[in-house]
């Protein structure tokens, strides 16, 4: 950003006549770098985005306070869940459904492809969730729900900033 002074004219002073001399009358006017394009405006604030990582955040408290990896592991996954869900509600713009339908993971790595890698990772989480959901055992054990917990964690903390709250 680069800063100027420009000479306000008192009244009844026509510009033509006085010269900018210096600091009396002097106004600071900001000036955009040469090729910054429009200034950013903040995006505005998604109720139901704040609504979704209010879930989270709560889906992420549930998770700690299971000892079950078979309900740890899916209430960590939702949490994540819902945290993306939170940028698709801020980012995300309603297209017309053609082919087939794209789960949640696809449409964040489209709407926010420095969220990518995230993006493939729970979505390469989603059958060992939907396994957990049906019970089976064999395929959960306890540090595979620690490390999605801790992971989504991560996940929801980024999120958290990436989401205007104010």
């Amino acid at each position: 950003m680069t800063v100027t002074t420009e000479r306000v004219a008192a009244r009844g002073e026509s510009r033509r006549g006085k010269r900018a001399g210096g600091p009396a009358g002097a106004v600071p006017v900001l000036m955009p770098p040469a090729g910054a394009g429009p200034p950013r405006v903040p995006a505005p604030i998604s109720r139901a985005a704040l609504g979704l990582l209010r879930q989270a955040g709560d889906g992420l408290a549930e998770a700690h306070g299971e000892a079950d990896p078979l309900l740890r592991y899916p209430a960590a996954y939702l949490a994540a869940l819902r945290a993306a869900a939170a940028v698709l509600a801020v980012r995300a713009r309603p297209r017309p459904r053609r082919g087939a339908p794209r789960d949640v993971w696809h449409l964040l790595a489209e709407v926010a492809p420095e969220l990518g890698e995230w993006a493939a990772f729970f979505a390469s989480c989603s059958d060992t969730r939907a396994a957990a959901e049906a019970g089976i055992a064999r395929l959960v054990g306890r540090r595979d729900a620690d490390d999605l917990l801790r992971q989504a964690e991560q996940f929801v903390g980024i999120v958290r900033e990436i989401v205007p709250l104010r």
